[in-house]
């Protein structure tokens, strides 16, 4: 199944990395750069047959706010980029299935 981590099986898709480390902190509750991500793609990712925990509230806007807190003359383009390898992760898991 997609998203199963030390699946040596296939190659690591386009952006793998942050929806396995964004599922995982939706599961303990953590509030991440990462579990914003998901939020975002989750209904996306859930049928594409990933087990997503429920979506964080607003998490365009929270992620954007994280970014900013972080770095604010860098968040638009950071968000950009992140949302780009969220999708790029959705169309090769499409591609994959």
């Amino acid at each position: 199944m997609l998203g199963e981590a030390g699946d040596a099986t296939r190659p690591a898709l386009p952006g793998e990395e942050l929806v396995l480390v964004g599922i995982a902190d939706l599961e303990r509750g953590a509030e991440s750069v990462e579990a914003l991500l998901v939020s975002i793609g989750a209904a996306r990712l859930s049928r594409l047959g990933l087990k997503v925990p429920p979506a964080l509230p607003a998490p365009e806007h929270r992620l954007y706010e994280l970014l900013r807190e972080d770095d604010p003359d860098a968040a638009h383009s950071r968000y950009n980029a992140l949302v780009r390898r969220l999708i790029s992760y959705e169309r090769a898991a499409e591609c994959a299935t």
